[in-house]
């Protein structure tokens, strides 16, 4: 018979833990699974996978399997001879055996049920979802429709509050359904935020611009602006410049159960287009007046 590397096989040490032998398996087995993978060899190494997987979950078998040594992968050898002492009267069945039939006799006293009998988790699958900055902020209840080997269904998916851009929701066990007692797969969700008119995201806290006239920055001014949980005042402080971000603690997005993000306003001053005849009056008296030059260059050695 020819000996397969099983630790090879799932990109493993041979002294990988149950733990990283289970990781790797799972991978291994959405990245090869045949409804998936389009590769030629696909189903073969998805087999493979599952075979090596078998064996190294299994205390009793890994046991067998490393008493076998660490012959080149595809390399002939014949069965231990302590193997073959124990189970003489199979002897004339050896050369019908491969390892999987091997290690299940080793492991059980009996063979053939390695393949017949191997558990198969269920596919995982991956879907993105675009939700909206107030249902991110709030949470809310979608259905969710998949189409997968069973055909199609619909899943109702909680949408926690706090939920951020790029974050990954698992469904655990809402996947495709294992074989042979295989745990069920899951569902990855990607979350993405659709485009919100008036608030830009940033992780938690949200970021809007605020337009304010020359006298509302110059004299300060208490101004409603919005949140997502409804119109709040505003103090904008006297001598506000354009550029200046205004921060409202604890109005941005919902953190889950940690709190929430900030508001920041960002300041932009506009001009009227138009003016009364009183207006200009008191612009021009203004100009007059005022000693303030924005292009005036500070003394040397004075502070900015």
């Amino acid at each position: 018979m020819q000996y397969k590397d099983y630790y090879a096989t799932l990109g493993l040490p041979r002294d990988a833990s149950l733990d990283q032998i289970k990781k790797a398996y799972r991978k291994l087995a959405r990245q090869t699974h045949p409804d998936v993978s389009k590769a030629s060899d696909a189903e073969a190494r998805f087999k493979d996978a599952a075979e090596a997987y078998a064996t190294l979950k299994d205390p009793e078998k890994r046991a067998a399997y490393d008493a076998l040594g660490q012959p080149r992968a595809g390399e002939e050898f014949a069965p231990p001879p302590q193997w073959r002492h124990d189970h003489a009267a199979d002897a004339t069945s050896f050369d019908d055996m491969d390892l999987a039939d091997l290690l299940a006799a080793m492991g059980h006293g009996r063979r053939g049920s390695a393949r017949e009998a191997m558990a198969t988790p269920g596919h995982d699958y991956e879907n993105t979802v675009q939700i909206s900055l107030e249902d991110a902020h709030r949470g809310r209840t979608l259905n969710l429709n998949l189409a997968d080997a069973g055909g199609t269904r619909t899943l109702e998916v909680s949408i926690p509050p706090g939920t951020r851009e790029g974050q990954k929701l698992r469904l655990r066990g809402k996947g495709g359904k294992g074989r042979n007692g295989g745990a069920d797969g899951d569902i990855y969700l990607h979350i993405t935020l659709a485009p919100h008119p008036l608030f830009r995201p940033d992780h938690h806290d949200l970021y809007f611009d605020l337009t304010l006239t020359p006298w509302e920055a110059t004299l300060g001014a208490e101004i409603e602006v919005p949140t997502l949980d409804g119109p709040v005042l505003l103090t904008v402080p006297k001598g506000t410049r354009s550029g200046r971000k205004l921060r409202l603690r604890g109005r941005g997005l919902a953190q889950g159960k940690s709190g929430f993000g900030d508001l920041y306003a960002l300041v932009h001053i506009d001009v009227p287009t138009t003016l009364s005849d009183r207006e200009r009056e008191l612009y021009v008296e203004l100009s007059r007046i005022s000693h303030f030059n924005p292009r005036q260059t500070p003394p040397q050695g004075a502070a900015p």
